[in-house]
């Protein structure tokens, strides 16, 4: 009964050929044991509120799983590939290689901004170019790869699309965030550890905005926007750091 909900569904939605689930499967290099979970994996919970059909499931319990494979992934060739790099070094290089913006990067060359079910609402959003929902759906698909075809084809998939990002920041070393940068600045000079606060958070649960300001001894020094609170944290410091440089700050008293 499901197997055939979706056939009359995909005929009605699907994109072209070159965006087909059978063109997805070619690139991944596999046919998957069950159609169902790679379908599953391109559904996000907006598209559920528009679906008679509560038998299917959104991507959000794939995207947990494949959330963790990657980083276990990402973390097992860090360890094995750069044994003089300390923890702190390793973890940066980590969370450039898993952040949204590159993981979105992946989903759209896979074009599954084009695939993915979405509600109308969340598609005139722009919702299927949106990096906090591409990321998350390139997470759904490693998780879909890895429960049906296992451990050795996910490394497989992962090794050819994002093994050269983290050699790319391997070969770099000890790589810094906006973040890490600003607190061993500010810590460093003044004595002080930055503080972020959420001003704002707008939208729906789907795709909120955080609005998020830096504040270093109780002053404000700025405020930027992000899809999640990390990415405007990140935001917020990068542009801290431009700020307090640019004043002359940096080197001086507060």
């Amino acid at each position: 009964m499901l197997m055939e909900y979706w056939e009359r569904f995909l005929k009605i939605t699907m994109k072209p050929k070159n965006n087909s689930l059978n063109q997805l499967e070619k690139t991944i290099g596999a046919k998957f044991k069950n159609p169902d979970i790679l379908k599953t994996a391109l559904i996000h919970r907006s598209w559920l509120n528009e679906s008679k059909n509560r038998q299917i499931e959104s991507n959000e319990r794939l995207e947990f799983l494949g959330d963790a494979v990657i980083e276990l992934w990402v973390t097992e060739i860090l360890f094995s590939r750069y044994p003089k790099l300390n923890e702190g070094a390793l973890t940066n290089i980590r969370a450039a290689v898993v952040r949204t913006e590159n993981l979105a990067k992946k989903a759209e060359q896979l074009g599954l901004g084009q695939l993915i079910f979405l509600s109308h609402g969340e598609e005139k959003t722009g919702g299927r170019k949106n990096p906090s929902l591409l990321a998350d759906t390139f997470e759904a698909l490693i998780g879909a790869i890895y429960c049906d075809q296992g451990a050795k084809k996910t490394q497989d998939f992962l090794n050819h699309w994002l093994l050269s990002d983290i050699k790319y920041w391997g070969d770099k070393g000890n790589i810094k965030d906006a973040k890490t940068t600003l607190q061993e600045v500010v810590q460093a000079e003044y004595k002080v550890t930055p503080y972020y606060k959420i001003l704002k958070q707008e939208g729906p649960d789907h795709n909120k905005i955080f609005t998020v300001a830096v504040l270093l001894g109780g002053k404000r020094i700025c405020f930027e926007r992000g899809k999640s609170k990390q990415e405007a944290e990140e935001a917020a410091a990068k542009k801290a750091l431009t700020i307090l440089g640019k004043m002359g700050k940096i080197g001086t008293k507060l």
